[in-house]
């Protein structure tokens, strides 16, 4: 892994699980007709829809923020090349599931490309990985399996023993406010919690509707100093479901330059990329599972940090 100057472990606020849950009951109502949340026993995640490399999401629970948009915005820093394998040792993962979402390793697939990251670390034998990325190819998206623990730039990723156990069961559905599923949670978490951090990863899928994602272009060769230019470089589309989303969130940043809110995901019609919101509120369904994370890891934080490109 190159570029990487410093590792920072901070302690998340853990409420458990049943406290979380009601949390997130009250606070997705004002967002979604249909609200369920539960504190369940996680199902087999390596099975359809999620296809995972673990069966569940517990043991050693963390999240990983490494780099940041600052490396790609407004000049891509090409010199950002990491590992997932050297994130788990970094992060004290010896043998565990890393989800999430970054960007793909552009030295490998070619270009530019979104990562949905999906990896089984063994420390006594190969690593299984069932990562993809979602890149460009005549400006439509394409969808690849990638061979490699490779990334570039940034990630946010859930990092766990991947054991089965608790977790929490969202199901949310006809949404009625303006947040996104993935915000509408971060937002009930930092509305009720305030400046104590609190993190969640794990997986959902948009049972029912379309949604909205984006895919990065190969880089660009100007400058992009503004939101303006981010979202005119950035190419957008309107994706079918189901859609499966994995990645993390924190409801706080205690100043360590996070990215709050971070999902990657793909379908099983070649499509796949970076979530931004369903396109059709009157019949989207979600249906997610979550696990409280213990821990955060900042990973090569950006020298010269911006805003740009963090929705």
């Amino acid at each position: 892994m190159a570029g990487v100057e410093k590792v920072t472990k901070s302690t998340l606020f853990s409420p458990n699980l049943a406290e979380l849950a009601a949390v997130l009951q009250e606070g997705l109502l004002k967002n979604f007709a249909d609200v369920s949340v539960k504190v369940v026993d996680c199902p087999n995640l390596t099975e359809k829809p999620f296809a995972l490399t673990s069966q569940g999401l517990s043991g050693d629970t963390k999240l990983v923020d490494v780099g940041g948009p600052p490396h790609l915005v407004p000049i891509v820093m090409k010199e950002k090349k990491y590992n997932l394998e050297q994130v788990g040792r970094d992060c004290g993962l010896k043998s565990g599931a890393i989800i999430g979402a970054g960007a793909g390793p552009f030295h490998v697939v070619g270009v530019n490309s979104e990562l949905i990251a999906n990896v089984k670390i063994n420390e006594n034998g190969p690593n299984e990985i069932m990562s993809n990325i979602s890149k460009l190819s005549n400006n439509d998206p394409l969808l690849e399996k990638l061979d490699t623990a490779d990334f570039a730039l940034m990630g946010n990723f859930f990092c766990s023993d991947g054991n089965p156990g608790q977790v929490l069961e969202v199901k949310a559905s006809k949404r009625t406010g303006p947040l996104n599923f993935v915000s509408c949670i971060r937002k009930c978490l930092s509305d009720h919690y305030g400046d104590k951090p609190v993190g969640l990863g794990g997986a959902f899928v948009v049972d029912q509707g379309k949604v909205k994602i984006h895919v990065m272009p190969d880089f660009c060769c100007n400058p992009l100093n503004s939101e303006e230019d981010v979202n005119n470089w950035l190419q957008f589309y309107e994706m079918k479901t189901p859609f499966l989303c994995v990645g993390e969130l924190v409801s706080h940043d205690p100043g360590l330059d996070l990215r709050v809110e971070h999902f990657h995901g793909y379908n099983d019609f070649g499509e796949g990329g970076h979530y931004h919101y369903d396109t059709t509120p009157e019949e989207v369904a979600y249906r997610g599972y979550f696990n409280v994370a213990a821990h955060l890891y900042r990973i090569d934080p950006p020298v010269h940090t911006n805003s740009l490109g963090r929705n």
